[in-house]
Order: structure tokens, then C-alpha cells, then sequence
């Protein structure tokens, strides 16, 4: 994904501006994987494969989610993920 792309994304939910927090980019500058995270509502969004999940909370699917956030538990600082939300 291109990082111009995700300057133009905002929260599903709330409509606030992300921040993006970025764990690994191509030769490109693509981002491969990082996640979104919105001020307003705590929702964390990750960015796998450059793609960004932003699915309404009851069609989004922990189980798939969770290996990644477990992969990136380091660069997480401590934040606790709970129904999509940090802590």
C-alpha cells in the first residue's frame, strides 16, 4: 500500500484522522505490514500484506488477526488489544 493511500483513509467508525505505525515496507516504499490506530475510538486497523483490514467490528475475525498482532507484540510497546481496541 502507498503511503499516499492511507493519508486519505480515515476511521470507518468515527471519521478521525489515523495514525499509522509502520513495521515493514518493499523496495518501493510500500507499506507491507504495520496497523492504523484512531485517537477518537482506540481501534487498531492492521495493514497485512498492504492491505489495510477496516471491516465494521462484527465482520472482522480475531483469530486471523491475533497471529499478527502476536508476530508484532514487540513494536506493540506493551499495548494490550481487546475487541480491536488498544490499550
Amino acid at each position: 500500500m502507498k503511503l499516499e493511500t492511507i493519508q486519505k483513509l480515515c476511521c470507518p467508525f468515527d471519521k478521525e484522522d489515523l495514525d499509522l505505525k509502520i513495521i515493514l515496507k518493499d523496495e518501493k516504499e510500500n507499506i507491507i505490514e504495520g496497523w492504523l490506530t484512531c485517537a477518537t475510538c482506540t481501534r487498531l486497523y492492521p495493514i497485512i500484506k498492504g492491505i489495510p483490514i477496516m471491516n465494521p467490528d462484527e465482520y472482522r475475525e480475531a483469530h486471523l488477526e491475533q497471529p499478527v498482532l502476536d508476530r508484532w507484540q514487540n513494536q506493540l510497546a506493551g499495548k494490550e488489544i481487546k475487541n480491536f481496541r488498544s490499550n
